[in-house]
């Protein structure tokens, strides 16, 4: 089975060494920025392909991992793009968080050429890549769904199916609402210790340790990093504030839902702080600059 993948970032790439572990020889590339191909296909026994057509003639399963809506449906339906040579009975699997809209249209575009198109869109970031253990929310036809979960298998625990195509975005944005306001919540408590000053240390062991509702993974995974003045990309806060407008715009009124447009409020002010690169736990510098107060632990010299 020849697999190929088209987007090798921070989440394409250690996708792609999964499978070229798992198929060595079978397993081809492809990314815009050629230096990059390269160095992640060095030493995997995988090929850079020249082209976006070039890899779609030639794969079985196509994944994509692209940052954005434009960027989907160039990919796939420019006139060099997937659907200019994706062979008939192919499945393309785009692990893109864009929106259901977008999806519906390359899904159409691949139908067209008798291949199946899916929405996998992901839970988790580079760590979770990187060990495979990642989680696919699926939209499309559910016996292609059952085609590809051994392969989608390869890098990811969780293969969750919710439906017709653009499903699997569907449930993403939703999810990632959930995600940006816990990360814009968290900023806020942390300045109330600070404003108020309160024991950050004391705090910080009364949610992960106590009974109450306020624990989470992110709170115990990045409080810490915040701290240490660790604001290193796991996940940028602007693909956050992207989901998070994708999100705002699947409803059919956004003023019923005043939290998301506060919370993506907080999220652009922090990236007109100059923050949209690093992670989004970054939403802290926000709340920083409304109080004048840093998170940072303060040197004692």
């Amino acid at each position: 089975m020849k697999i190929g993948f088209i987007g090798l970032g921070a989440m394409g790439a250690p996708m792609t060494r999964r499978l070229a572990r798992t198929y060595p020889g079978e397993v081809s590339g492809f990314d815009a920025n050629t230096e990059l191909a390269a160095r992640v296909y060095s030493g995997i026994g995988a090929q850079a392909a020249n082209s976006v057509a070039e890899i779609a003639a030639n794969s079985d399963v196509l994944f994509s991992c692209l940052p954005n809506n434009d960027v989907l449906r160039s990919v796939y339906l420019d006139p060099q793009g997937v659907t200019s040579a994706v062979k008939a009975g192919a499945i393309t699997i785009d692990c893109s968080t864009v929106g259901p809209d977008a999806t519906r249209d390359v899904s159409a575009g691949v139908a067209a050429k008798g291949a199946s198109h899916l929405d996998a869109s992901m839970l988790g970031s580079v760590k979770q890549a990187e060990e495979g253990t990642i989680s696919f929310v699926v939209g499309g036809e559910e016996d292609v769904v059952e085609r590809a979960r051994p392969v989608l298998q390869i890098c990811g625990q969780l293969v969750r199916y919710c439906g017709a195509s653009g499903s699997g975005n569907h449930m993403k944005l939703i999810h990632q609402t959930l995600v940006a306001g816990h990360a814009v919540a968290v900023a806020e408590a942390m300045g109330l210790c600070l404003e108020t000053g309160a024991d950050i240390e004391a705090f910080y062991d009364i949610v992960t340790k106590g009974t109450g509702f306020a624990y989470s993974r992110y709170f115990e995974n990045r409080v810490p990093r915040m701290r240490d003045g660790d604001f290193s990309a796991m996940f940028m806060l602007k693909f956050m504030l992207k989901d998070a407008r994708l999100a705002r715009d699947m409803a059919p009124d956004a003023s019923r839902y005043p939290a998301l447009a506060a919370v993506i409020s907080t999220l652009e002010a922090a990236e007109a702080e100059g923050w949209g690169d690093a992670d989004f736990s970054a939403a802290m510098k926000a709340v920083e600059a409304r109080i004048g107060k840093r998170i940072e632990r303060q040197s004692e010299e």
